[in-house]
């Protein structure tokens, strides 16, 4: 495995914890960005991963993440983009704040960490750097009651293919967009069932497939500016 570390946003929770698991399983030296402590963290920091915090809702928050991040590391053998806010839009006070969180969260993060890293990824040693953008299977459909969300999730997955072309042939850039590959805690029967109507393999898999999509991207030497969908088949039911 390389020696320079991947990063990986938004790993405190969910398919980002798991991610992050997966990844130090594999062997892989690990930065792991987060917004807020969890106890998941600890376990990460007992595996020798490191932890840095990072709020991504404001600009400044997004570039001292990077300073700090630069103080680090020299050098990165991959960017994983998979911080992310899934705020309603009853949250909108009509000021353009929730809009402009979201922007921030799922496309100036991502554009900023990308452009001032493209050295850190261009200095590791190994033939192959990534940059993977957690984007959402619904972005290019909308949502109604997650309009800013879905845009804005929809911005990230043009960058992908933006920046597929600027950092070519060096670093590839693509994307994977998830399905409801996994259920919250709180989420009740109804909705898992659901989901499983809306997925034309009938289920709930688990994070474990994204990791799959997220490890082929990883190994796969020419692949770029694409966006894997992860949803099941739900876009054809």
């Amino acid at each position: 495995m390389s020696a320079s570390p991947i990063l990986i946003t938004g790993g405190a929770q969910r398919v980002g914890h798991y991610c992050a698991q997966r990844l130090l399983d594999d062997g892989h030296p690990l930065i792991v960005g987060y917004r807020r402590e969890h106890a998941s963290l600890e376990a990460l920091r007992r595996r020798g991963a490191i932890t840095l915090q990072g709020d991504f809702a404001e600009r400044a928050g997004i570039l001292d993440f990077i300073a700090r991040l630069r103080d680090e590391t020299q050098a990165l053998r991959a960017i994983v983009h998979n911080a992310a806010s899934w705020a309603a839009d009853t949250e909108d006070d009509g000021s353009g704040a929730h809009f402009e969180r979201l922007f921030n969260v799922h496309m100036q993060a991502p554009y900023l960490i990308n452009r001032h890293c493209r050295e850190l990824l261009e200095a590791c040693g190994e033939p192959q750097r990534d940059i993977v953008h957690i984007t959402d299977h619904l972005a290019a459909r909308g949502m109604r009651e997650h309009a800013a969300y879905a845009a804005t999730k929809a911005g990230l997955d043009n960058l992908t293919r933006s920046f597929a072309a600027l950092y070519a042939p060096s670093i590839q850039v693509n994307a994977i967009a998830p399905g409801p590959v996994m259920l919250n805690g709180e989420d009740d029967g109804a909705i898992g069932e659901d989901a499983r109507q809306h997925s034309a393999m009938g289920m709930v898999p688990g994070p474990g497939v994204i990791y799959q999509s997220l490890r082929y991207l990883l190994d796969n030497r020419f692949t770029t500016g694409v966006t894997l969908t992860v949803d099941g088949g739900s876009a054809g039911c």
